[in-house]
């Protein structure tokens, strides 16, 4: 069984882009915890954007490292499987995320050993394992929840956008749709876990304010946008790859199937009313 599973090249493709984009979205979840300065980083000055009669320098989240290549791989799958590949691969994505903070949170409440120590310093290794693993529910619960509306915009405008140009311009499809999504999820994700969370939950610090959100969020966004642009080139060695691979009948078999299933699947939703 398991032979002719891997023989099949479009199963294994499959597998690999799956793998991949879910192995990113959990160690970007898992890396966000951290907050560094990207102008220091890069050896630059602060940028001291004026946003919204604030001062906005790129104080990011690790996880926007990986973000972008996730959205990437969503494209990528999204042309060979449709809407239903994309779909599938989200769920279950969000579900292991799940998975893993309940298994976080289990293991932060065992009991420290003698024995556990980390080195480079640290003096208190079970709270340094606390503060890295005990990232606030509503953190989990905004960036996953702002990862699922990413996902449904960016299959949609990039169907609607190949609907429209055909096999022509991946760039405009694979980068338009990335824009979109991105948008969204720099303020959703923001808005849960720093606005709503901290308001329902305490203890988790003071509420943001919606003009914090708006000037964080816009100063996310730009940083996202010029990532989209600048692995545009990627997109286009990733589909060279596949192309070679997989053959050109077999590769636009699929791809003429993925559209097809995902007309299916926008038929499908049912109207407001």
């Amino acid at each position: 069984m398991i032979h002719s599973i891997l023989k099949d090249k479009s199963t294994k493709l499959f597998l690999v882009l799956g793998g991949f984009f879910i192995a990113n979205a959990m160690i970007a979840e898992f890396i966000g915890v951290k907050i560094f300065s990207l102008e220091d980083t890069l050896g630059i000055g602060r940028a001291n954007l004026n946003l919204f009669g604030s001062k906005f320098s790129f104080h990011l989240t690790a996880g926007v490292l990986l973000w972008p290549v996730v959205f990437i791989m969503t494209d990528i799958i999204n042309e060979y499987y449709g809407t239903r590949g994309v779909k599938f691969l989200s769920y279950l994505a969000v579900g292991l995320i799940g998975y893993s903070y309940l298994m976080f949170t289990g293991a932060i409440h065992l009991k420290p050993s003698e024995y556990f120590t980390i080195g480079n310093g640290i003096e208190n290794a079970d709270n340094a394992y606390r503060g890295i693993f005990g990232q606030g529910l509503w953190i989990i619960v905004g960036s996953m929840v702002a990862f699922l509306i990413g996902q449904v915009l960016d299959v949609l405008v990039f169907h609607r956008i190949k609907k429209v140009t055909g096999e022509k311009n991946i760039w405009l499809r694979a980068t338009g749709s990335t824009l979109v999504s991105q948008l969204v999820d720099s303020f959703v994700v923001l808005f849960i876990a720093f606005y709503i969370g901290r308001r329902i939950q305490s203890n988790q610090g003071e509420p943001w304010t919606l003009h914090q959100v708006l000037v964080t969020g816009t100063g996310n966004y730009i940083y996202k946008f010029a990532a989209a642009i600048i692995l545009t080139p990627v997109i286009y060695l990733i589909h060279g790859w596949i192309e070679k691979y997989l053959g050109h009948s077999l590769a636009a078999k699929m791809k003429k199937s993925a559209m097809r299933k995902s007309d299916d699947s926008f038929t499908n939703i049912p109207a407001a009313g």
